[in-house]
């Protein structure tokens, strides 16, 4: 059976004190869940939040790593750095990253196949803008930026890949893809990577939805057969919210 999950994103928010009493917070309202759950603070709270919470059901991940073992790349992160802190999940490809740093599929290529190369899990991002989705170019867009940052790995890759799906004009706007339009777009990824390698490869993928999920929609987004939780923006930040979708998705 595939796994649940619900991974909190921060982005660029709370200091290492705010950090803290988040995630002390998260701690003592978290309902028991068999699905797995993880949040992604900023860089310089990974290695606190790691200790915080040591023997924690809560996995703590990375927002991006870089593509290099090391060298002259100022203001980059390694997959060596983060494993070195206890982080075994990084997410890639999230829409931000390509839209405010030019983050493009080429890179996103070199950038999957490092963190798969060195043993890391991989929350892998990807979506249709506005325009494509009024256009009835989504599926299109969705089937290139998978096809060309990610079928070139081996079967075995996918067994730490999770994939992340989300519509770039549902982010942090209040509009939601509907729970409809959220499973006809899962149940096409799930048939492309069904076609590119092996039906029992795209059963076992975790795909998740992300774009303002809130604790009102999550159980219906969540009831779709081909959603398998969310990567969770804005209401992460707030640990009654991240709490009720959690417990969402049972």
């Amino acid at each position: 059976m595939r796994k649940q999950i619900v991974a909190g994103n921060w982005k660029m928010n709370k200091t290492a004190s705010e950090t803290r009493a988040l995630l002390e917070e998260l701690q003592a309202q978290l309902p028991a869940t068999s699905a797995g759950v993880m949040v992604a603070p900023t860089f310089v709270n990974l290695t606190g939040a790691v200790e915080q919470l040591g023997g924690s059901a809560i996995e703590v991940v990375a927002q991006n790593m870089h593509f290099a073992d090391s060298g002259a790349y100022t203001g980059e992160i390694s997959a060596d750095m983060l494993a070195d802190i206890g982080i075994q999940t990084v997410i890639l490809g999230h829409s931000e990253r390509r839209a405010y740093f030019g983050e493009d599929d080429a890179l996103l290529e070199k950038k999957t196949a490092q963190a798969i190369s060195k043993g890391m899990q991989v929350i892998f991002c990807f979506g249709e803008e506005l325009e494509d989705r009024k256009a009835g170019k989504h599926f299109e867009v969705v089937a290139s930026q998978l096809k060309n940052a990610l079928f070139g790995l081996p079967d075995t890759a996918w067994g730490q890949i999770i994939l992340a799906y989300e519509p770039v004009w549902a982010i942090g706007t209040g509009e939601t893809a509907s729970p409809e339009q959220a499973q006809e777009m899962h149940a096409f990824i799930r048939k492309i990577v069904a076609d590119a390698y092996t039906p029992e490869v795209a059963d076992a993928v975790t795909i998740l939805y992300g774009g303002s999920v809130k604790p009102g929609n999550a159980a219906e987004i969540f009831s779709k057969p081909d959603v398998d939780g969310g990567l969770i923006g804005g209401a992460s930040l707030n640990a009654e919210d991240f709490s009720a979708i959690v417990a969402a998705i049972g």
